[in-house]
């Protein structure tokens, strides 16, 4: 079969507008993004992708970096380049600048310069070239850093292309704009250390950050939402409300101070009352397993880099006396005797641990389905050039649990902990859900056999409840294709938080059964499903959604009590111990401050409720209440009706009764 191009099948179909520039090819049964000028066998399915088309935005944003780059490397000769792709949110690339960081300064000048290549209207040429070619270009070019990329993709039988535009040239694969003419609203936005390959042993590079879109209207709204989120920033509000807070000695694992703590207790409170009543058992597992738990789970061989190992004495003085009668020999010698004396992993998931308690017992058809939850510590050793505040940490919790059902329970177990998760996102006031569904990896274990059973039963589950979804082709784990819920945040920003996942792989692979109803062993299914995920991401994408005021229900204060002056001490310490009695958490200021100074400090703090104590409230037995979310002065409230307001405001929003005092 002969081969064509995007260009020529539109032209063919008289499909080739102007504003085209791109195409979404179906290529072996999975569509994908291609620009006109890629390769394609003759016969596929493609369908015209014009600017403004969402599609459009990724093939905008990676040729937004490549004129980024060849702008750079014209103002600042002698910097290399590393990757430059396109991300959700608009496109970066990574440079080896000799001599200096990057200001501010010279991204404007990077800017001015992008903005005379696109006027230029330089065509994007993509040229498929071997690897000796590659190699001679990227020789020539000094281009340290693709041409040990080069090598890797040499290794992996790669297809090999480079693109022109103009004089400039790079390694990649596409697709592109077919002229920097369609790249008509970008802003470079700021600039990071960023280690060669996400590997603190690499050298450190400076990453410049991007944005683009299809129209000047697009990128100042989104420029808007940038400074939005600024202000909301979680490590910057963590800091400035006494949340959280990282030392170097325990790198990108967060340290809870008290209103973070009890932020965080809240959350994991909220989670185990949802346990009680959705049938869910509690575990608690081990921190630290034998090697031979990941090799049974698959999570050695696929996981390694991101695992923890742990060592004892012992396993220190095996390795020692294994080294001190061998040669050393080669490295890879040297690793293997690691390994091998090196017992121990922490976890970095509890899947596999829930897998040996499964196994602890025989179990019967009658016992299914059995739902495990862990709030188990775990561990992953993230890069430190990915690490980010409470959103990329190496040390968390998840709300984590685990289905042990039958196949035919699957579908059932699956639309149930749907409804779960749209209940508890309302909680949180995350009104926009999308739902997605990842497929098969091209690394996984398991036959396709299997991976067909298990994305037909999330398919079925979703369809069952009626929802709209998307497919993420190639994008589940390793074990299993997953369900994904993103969420969309009070200043329109996607976060992926739950997920449910169905997995044939890992009963298979810890040899579990269950008696079935005609007296013979059955295989389980395994669900994994998280509703938060990680506490600590959700925490993060908590006070960022909510600009860091917690509803009345999860803030560490729920009202500050203030005194107008100090002769009102022992009403307001009286006032306090009824509402402790109560259940609510109660500040109080009895500082020497004006009043003027306490209500700012208290609403500084964001807290729901402020109960000033003058001489009418003492004499009425109230507080002169102002309320935070409804931004105004709510007079005197007796006593009684305070603690009806908290009691009622103090349950998550699916929890409370119709009105307040009911």
């Amino acid at each position: 079969m002969g081969t064509t191009t995007a260009r020529a099948v539109l032209e063919a179909q008289n499909a080739l507008r102007p504003d085209v520039i791109a195409a979404r090819a179906t290529i072996d049964g999975r569509e994908k993004i291609v620009d006109l000028l890629t390769p394609l066998p003759e016969g596929t399915p493609i369908k015209p992708i014009a600017l403004d088309h969402p599609d459009a935005l990724w093939v905008i944003r990676h040729s937004s970096s490549h004129v980024m780059a060849d702008a750079v490397q014209r103002l600042f000769p002698g910097t290399k380049v590393a990757f430059g792709p396109a991300t959700e949110n608009g496109f970066y690339y990574d440079y080896d600048r000799p001599g200096g960081s990057f200001t501010e300064d010279d991204l404007r000048a990077i800017e001015t310069k992008m903005a005379e290549i696109i006027a230029e209207d330089r065509p994007f040429v993509r040229e498929e070239v071997t690897v000796d070619q590659a190699r001679d270009i990227l020789s020539r070019l000094g281009e340290t850093y693709k041409l040990e990329h080069l090598e890797r993709l040499a290794a992996m039988g790669e297809q090999i292309s480079i693109y022109r535009h103009g004089d400039w040239v790079d390694l990649c694969e596409g697709p592109h704009v077919p002229s920097t003419k369609f790249l008509k609203a970008f802003q470079l936005t700021t600039v990071a250390g960023a280690y060669w390959r996400g590997d603190e042993r690499n050298p450190m590079l400076q990453r410049i950050y991007g944005t683009a879109f299809a129209n000047e209207k697009a990128l100042r709204a989104y420029l808007k939402q940038l400074e939005e989120a600024k202000k909301r920033d979680h490590r910057k509000l963590g800091k400035e409300l006494e949340l959280v807070g990282f030392h170097p000695w325990a790198p990108a694992s967060p340290f809870f101070m008290p209103r973070g703590a009890m932020i965080y207790t809240k959350l994991v409170d909220y989670v185990r009352d949802l346990y009680v009543r959705f049938g869910y058992d509690e575990v608690v597992t081990p921190q630290i397993f034998d090697r031979e738990l990941f090799l049974t789970s698959g999570h050695l061989p696929a996981y390694s880099e991101n695992m923890f190992l742990a060592a004892t004495r012992e396993n220190i003085e095996d390795v020692v006396e294994h080294l001190s009668k061998e040669e050393l020999g080669s490295k890879p010698d040297i690793e293997k005797a690691l390994e091998e004396k090196i017992r121990f992993g922490i976890k970095p998931m509890n899947c596999p641990g829930h897998c040996l308690l499964y196994g602890m017992q025989r179990r019967s058809y009658r016992e299914l389905p059995m739902r495990v939850a862990d709030f188990g510590r775990l561990h992953r050793f993230e890069r430190s050039g990915v690490t980010q505040g409470l959103t990329r940490v190496r040390t968390f919790c998840q709300d984590d649990a685990h289905i042990f059902c039958t196949l035919d329970q699957a579908q059932g177990e699956i639309e149930s902990f749907i409804d779960l998760v749209y209940a508890v996102y309302q909680d949180f006031g995350f009104a926009e859900v999308r739902v997605v569904i990842a497929t098969r990896p091209d690394e996984r274990l398991g036959s396709d056999e299997v991976w067909d059973r298990a994305e037909k039963a999330l398919i079925a589950g979703v369809q069952a409840k009626k929802l709209d979804y998307s497919i993420a082709e190639g994008e589940g784990a390793f074990y299993g294709p997953k369900i994904e819920f993103h969420l969309k945040d009070a200043i329109g920003r996607s976060w992926q938080l739950g997920t449910m996942q169905v997995d044939f792989n890992l009963p298979e692979r810890f040899d579990l059964t269950y008696v079935g109803e005609d007296n013979t062993q059955h295989r389980p299914v395994m669900l994994h499903r998280a509703i938060l995920g990680s506490i600590e991401r959700f925490m993060g994408v908590l006070i960022e959604h909510v600009s860091g005021a917690f509803p009345t229900w999860l803030a560490p204060e729920q009202i500050a009590l203030l005194t107008v002056s100090e002769k009102f001490e022992p009403y307001a310490r009286e006032v306090q111990q009824l509402l402790q009695r109560e259940g609510f958490r109660v500040k109080i200021d009895l500082s020497s401050d004006k009043l003027g100074a306490k209500i700012r400090n208290a609403r500084l703090m964001r807290i729901p409720f402020l109960g000033v104590i003058g001489e009418k409230e003492v004499e009425g037995r109230g507080l002169a209440i102002r309320s935070r979310d409804e931004d105004k002065d709510l007079g005197f409230v007796a006593l009684d009706q305070v603690i009806a307001r908290l009691r009622h405001e103090s349950r998550p929003p699916s929890l409370r009764p119709a009105s307040v005092g009911e």
